[in-house]
């Protein structure tokens, strides 16, 4: 995959790339970016397909990991550290199991290296079926997806990535690569020689996507990993609880 990833950068120190998931993009950082400024220098990429990235066809582990090892090499980052949650905590993963980029550690934010069951493809259907032809504001939008999507919270973020151009509302996700390619996102390649650096997996206490049934398979590709929990927090954990995921990190980092 060869694309320039958009991004936001800020502060100045050693370089933290961090990827964001599913239905993100760089700009869902900005509070964690804006309190690691002050020691790093922090850069948040809109991942492929998502943001203001290009859109491509070709969202598999391998084909995003070459994107950010592809931004690392274009800005010459020495050594970075490497955050990524959810869909970009895989891809996190990916850069350190499969590409030549030297990482200095690695975070993987409530997300394991493994398959899941469930699926967000209900999802991106619902997004894909708003007729965006009469709808001027996400104000509009927001109620006519009420009654597919309920969590009023969830139809938030999803409505960030809405835009208005040429007074009509366009979506910055490319939702027909995103649908054909979910089932792909669930999953995690096969990898065989592991990644040995300095790895933290942190994750909600309550959110179902890490559980001890991960551990064995975790060890195994990230043997020198270390595990932290957020109490009383989901799968949005740097949202959920700022504070405790950033205290994780910097005790990490510092060590």
């Amino acid at each position: 995959m060869q694309t320039s990833l958009s991004f936001n950068v800020t502060g100045s120190g050693p370089p933290l790339v961090i990827l964001h998931g599913l239905f993100g993009s760089g700009t869902n950082w900005r509070r964690i970016a804006d309190n690691l400024k002050h020691h790093w220098q922090v850069f948040t990429p809109d991942l492929p397909n998502h943001g203001k990235s290009p859109w491509v066809t070709n969202m598999s582990y391998p084909a995003q990991a070459q994107a950010v090892a592809q931004f690392i090499q274009q800005h010459a980052l020495e050594r970075p550290v490497l955050l990524g949650h959810s869909m970009g905590g895989k891809t996190a993963m990916t850069v350190a199991l499969t590409t030549q980029i030297k990482l200095r550690a690695l975070i993987v934010a409530d997300i394991a290296p493994v398959s899941y069951q469930h699926s967000h493809g209900p999802l991106v259907r619902t997004l894909q079926q708003l007729d965006l032809t009469n709808l001027t504001s996400r104000q509009q939008a927001d109620q006519a997806l009420a009654s597919g999507i309920p969590d009023r919270t969830l139809r938030q973020f999803l409505l960030q990535n809405l835009e208005l151009r040429n007074n009509t509302l366009h979506w910055r996700l490319n939702l027909d690569v995103i649908n054909t390619q979910i089932d792909s996102l669930s999953g995690f390649p096969k990898v065989v020689v592991p990644y040995d650096g300095p790895t933290l997996f942190v994750y909600g206490s309550r959110s179902d996507y890490i559980d001890a049934t991960h551990t064995s398979t975790i060890k195994s590709l990230f043997p020198q990993s270390q595990m932290h929990a957020i109490a009383n927090t989901g799968h949005w954990l740097q949202a959920e609880q700022p504070e405790a995921f950033l205290s994780a990190l910097e005790d990490f980092l510092s060590s």
